[in-house]
């Protein structure tokens, strides 16, 4: 059984919580008058200088990462950040936010692929059987965006993307916190991902002006909280306890993105979609639950021996 303390658990699903809001926070944006590129821009920019702000906070200890280190940073942050924030956020243009949350919630299932490629890790029977089951879940969420049709919206593919990204960015950067606190990698990735989003920087401030006050303060609240705050204290549980324990708590995004999107915007995924969510979501719980042949057991001072076999990055 994976371990997961109090505080890694309290940690995780206040994370889980506030990503689970964002998804209706962005949506919020994009229908008051905000391009998906100006968002992405404004929630990172706020990150980039709560991070900053801390960084110089007289009394905290802020170290510059380590040069064998940098690489895997920069990748990270590149992948983690850039990559899931443009594809979630392009992505939801064409699907709801709902139907986004439940996509981002399969990130489990990516991350047992990785966990079979990379770690050799063997599934049993059950296992296999549980992953083929997770797709045909994601497979019905997609076709649950094309309304009457079997068409899958262009934003599936991306929301799709975003969560493989997420799953490679939660894994690898796990063997980092032998060397650095919560609050300095979290700042590093911010300030890395933050620097493609700058080509999005012409037409900000017009954009700003025209959007509405309630497009403004959800871009507010995005930077502040889903994009400063709850990535903050992922790292934390991430820091206390193992990765596969902590990405459990992920279970809970889409349904607390359902609810939000539901009060806030009233508005509902569509039934396949709901269904293939619970689906998705089943299958994850069975191939960690019994789907695998072999599980290490480490107490949470331990350095976990399988992410050392992870040199890709």
């Amino acid at each position: 059984m994976k371990y997961l303390n109090t505080k890694a658990l309290i940690l995780a699903l206040f994370s889980v919580t506030i990503w689970g809001s964002s998804f209706a926070s962005i949506s919020a944006s994009l229908q008051g008058g905000y391009t998906a590129g100006h968002l992405i821009l404004v929630r990172f920019l706020i990150a980039s200088i709560i991070f900053f702000i801390i960084a110089l906070w007289p009394g905290v200890q802020f170290r510059l990462p380590h040069k064998e280190d940098l690489f895997k940073i920069v990748i990270l942050g590149l992948i983690g950040i850039s990559v899931y924030h443009l594809c979630v956020t392009f992505g939801q243009l064409s699907i709801s936010a709902g139907t986004a949350g439940m996509l981002i919630g399969s990130a489990p299932i990516f991350t047992t692929i990785i966990a079979i490629i990379v770690l050799k890790e063997r599934l049993g029977r059950i296992g296999w059987f549980g992953l083929a089951f997770g797709f045909v879940g994601i497979l019905m969420i997609a076709l649950g965006t094309g309304g009457g049709s079997l068409g899958i919206s262009p934003g599936v593919f991306l929301v799709v993307m975003a969560a493989f990204s997420t799953a490679i960015f939660f894994v690898y950067q796990k063997p980092l916190y032998k060397k650095y606190t919560a609050i300095e990698l979290t700042a590093y990735f911010t300030w890395v991902g933050t620097i493609p989003f700058l080509f999005f920087a012409p037409g900000l401030l017009e954009g700003i002006q025209h959007a509405t006050l309630e497009a403004n303060i959800s871009a507010v609240y995005i930077g502040i909280f889903p994009t400063a705050i709850a990535y903050l204290t992922w790292a934390m549980a991430l820091s206390y306890s193992e990765a596969s324990a902590v990405s459990n708590s992920l279970y809970l995004e889409p349904v607390v993105a359902i609810i939000v999107t539901w009060i806030w915007l009233q508005e509902l995924p569509s039934a396949l979609s709901i269904g293939g969510g619970f689906v998705a979501i089943a299958s994850v719980i069975l191939v960690n639950m019994y789907g695998k042949k072999h599980q290490l057991k480490l107490s949470p001072q331990a350095s976990p021996p399988t992410y050392d076999k992870i040199d890709i990055l």
